[in-house]
């Protein structure tokens, strides 16, 4: 860490870059690379310069207020909510007490929610068999399911046989933000704490290794990393169980991997990148219940993704609309927004928005791997649930179902536990395998393993479509119960090809009606960060987005960041560029996390309450 920070090494380092680029690219891309003189310092997190070598912290308080609880859990999706719902069902049901606290980083609960959504109501109905008493905002059952090919011209139309997981019936279309506070509300209710705008920055162990909770965020210190007046201490939170539901490539689960080598006997993530618009249209072209995908144009074959066009009947015209790029992508030109842009102009898609209004925007980065990819679950004083770990549903495009089942599993595991009296003296946290079991055992594991070949299938020479006649064959046919299990190629960022290798893409300009830039996209998000805070999108080496990135492959984050946070800016010399992250635009979609072909970006937590406000996405 001091060597990195010594001006000398800093220069010393670009040379050795500098050095090795002139053996592999043309002069071109070298020439940009080495044209800055000196490398500027952009981050600034303490995650990177650490406060105890640093002046400007000395003498500061770093003491931390401490919380006990039985049960803490780490983000109020539906995965986090159904457990506590859960645990608070099995305390009443046997005159238990337990304190089960619930951290969320969003300001409101349901307002980093993000989905298309369909939902499939099986969990919910084993949570709550009342839930429609009990007001549960589901208020539009599918009525029609279309599927189909792109050309650049016309649509294939292609029939949804029954069996096939692309079949909606007895599912609901559903402002998943919505859905979300609705489960906050019930889990207020049964007493559970449930404290919005408090990110969980750090995981906290017992002697033994064991985690013995987590602990929020700071607050109150300087762009520069320096401390403000205002500073305060994040507040420490203890339980005998720690449950991290995260969402997909959570920030602390991502550490629990690699101190409990959690994915030693499962295939890398693959994931995918979501992008999504709410619009009010014409009521003659609604046609509330309706459930459209389509795979194929604007993508070639050989890149994973589709969209999705719903229509909502809450009160108005609406329609969610959305498009879904895999990020094992190839070509580093390859603007996953812009795709979306120009998807919408397609003859079958343009006439439903011609006369509309877009209301809001909105991305966010979900698991693709399935069950190969799935990692061991459980942990001394911890386990990982819903989309944390990936329990999506990928064919069928769903995961809040099977996220809710895992809550609810996790919460039945801890609570038998917790009622131990063998265990209940127990001080370091407690080791909950049962839950892993349970889950193997249900449902969802079923459902999982029988759709588990479909995405990589996809990695066939025919693409996509060797995609959908492997579904068609074998997953129709043999109901998934195939002996073998491909495999996926390998992590994301590991398959971006060099630009000199590829063609770059010509987007067409945004005409403002149909298609918009990104800033006015990321404006409708209500995105808001406080501005004088470190970066919460750290690099572990400021060098690397100059001297390998864009010069290997033309600064890639400029393009798949969904919301215009990297930015490659000329410097004033003339000569070269610098990395530029605008950190206040940032929808915690976790992209350039998995995406960064050099993985030198650590996504981290802001301060509680930051990023988008999302109203029913």
């Amino acid at each position: 860490m001091l060597l990195s920070r010594c001006p000398s090494s800093s220069r010393a380092r670009q040379c050795f870059h500098a050095l090795k680029l002139i053996e592999c690219l043309p002069s071109l891309h070298f020439a940009r690379c080495v044209s800055t003189a000196s490398v500027p310092r952009i981050t600034t997190h303490y995650t990177i310069h650490p406060r105890d070598k640093d002046k400007r912290w000395e003498g500061v308080n770093m003491e931390r207020f401490a919380e006990e609880a039985d049960v803490v859990i780490v983000g109020a999706g539906p995965a986090g909510l159904s457990a506590a719902i859960r645990l608070k069902q099995l305390a009443a049901e046997h005159s238990k007490e337990i304190r089960v606290c619930l951290v969320e980083k969003a300001s409101q609960i349901g307002a980093h929610t993000l989905s298309g959504a369909c939902l499939e109501p099986r969990s919910l109905q084993e949570l709550f068999p009342d839930w429609k008493e009990r007001g549960a905002p589901l208020n539009t059952p599918v009525t029609e399911d279309k599927f189909g090919i792109l050309t650049k011209k016309y649509r294939i139309p292609v029939p949804i046989l029954p069996g096939l997981p692309m079949v909606n019936h007895g599912n609901y279309i559903v402002r998943l933000g919505h859905f979300v506070s609705w489960l906050g509300e019930q889990a207020e209710a049964l007493g559970v704490e449930v404290y919005p705008g408090y990110a969980a920055a750090e995981v906290l162990f017992h002697e033994d290794g064991s985690v013995k909770g987590i602990a929020t965020n700071d607050v109150g210190i300087q762009k520069d990393g320096a401390p403000k007046a205002t500073f305060e201490r994040g507040l420490e939170l203890h339980a005998k169980v720690t449950v991290f539901a995260e969402g997909c490539h959570g920030h602390l689960a991502k550490q629990l991997y690699k101190k409990y080598n959690l994915r030693e006997k499962c295939q890398p993530q693959s994931y995918g990148i979501g992008l999504k618009e709410l619009w009010t249209i014409d009521e003659k072209k609604w046609k509330p219940g309706r459930v459209e995908h389509t795979v194929g144009w604007p993508l070639d074959r050989h890149t994973y993704g589709g969209s999705f066009l719903y229509h909502l009947n809450e009160g108005e015209p609406l329609v969610a609309l959305g498009f879904v790029v895999g990020l094992d992508y190839q070509n580093p030109y390859l603007n996953p927004f812009r795709e979306f842009q120009r998807w919408k102009h397609h003859p079958s898609v343009q006439p439903t928005l011609e006369g509309g209004t877009r209301i809001a925007y909105g991305a966010r980065a979900l698991n693709e791997g399935g069950l190969q990819s799935i990692p061991k679950l459980t942990f001394p004083g911890g386990l990982l649930i819903g989309c944390s770990p990936g329990l999506m549903n990928v064919p069928k495009i769903k995961g809040t179902h099977t996220a809710m089942k895992s809550g609810m599993l996790a919460s039945e595991a801890i609570f038998s536990q917790l009622i131990n009296e063998n265990l209940q003296s127990k001080t370091i946290g407690l080791d909950v395998q049962e839950y892993e079991e349970n889950l193997k055992k249900s449902w969802v594991w079923k459902e999982l393993y029988a759709v588990r070949n479909i995405r990589p299938s996809c990695h066939s020479i025919l693409g996509v479509y060797g995609g959908m006649i492997y579904t068609g064959i074998f997953y129709w046919i043999l109901r998934g119960m195939e002996p073998w299990t491909l495999k996926h190629p390998g992590p994301d960022f590991a398959q971006l090809k060099p630009a000199k290798d590829c063609t770059p893409i010509e987007y067409p300009k945004p005409d403002g009606k149909i298609s918009f830039d990104l800033l006015s996209s990321v404006a409708l998000s209500g995105t808001n960060h406080e501005h004088d805070q470190p970066a919460h999108l750290t690099l572990k080496d400021d060098s690397i987005p100059v001297s390998r990135n864009l010069a290997v492959f033309d600064g890639p984050e400029q393009r798949f960041c969904p919301a215009g946070v990297y930015e490659y800016i000329p410097l004033e010399t003339g000569e070269g560029s610098r990395l530029q992250i605008n950190a206040q635009n940032c929808v915690h979609c976790k992209t350039c996390d998995i995406k960064d072909p050099s993985q030198n970006i650590n996504w981290v937590v802001p301060e509680g309450g930051g990023g988008p406000a999302y109203n029913g996405m």
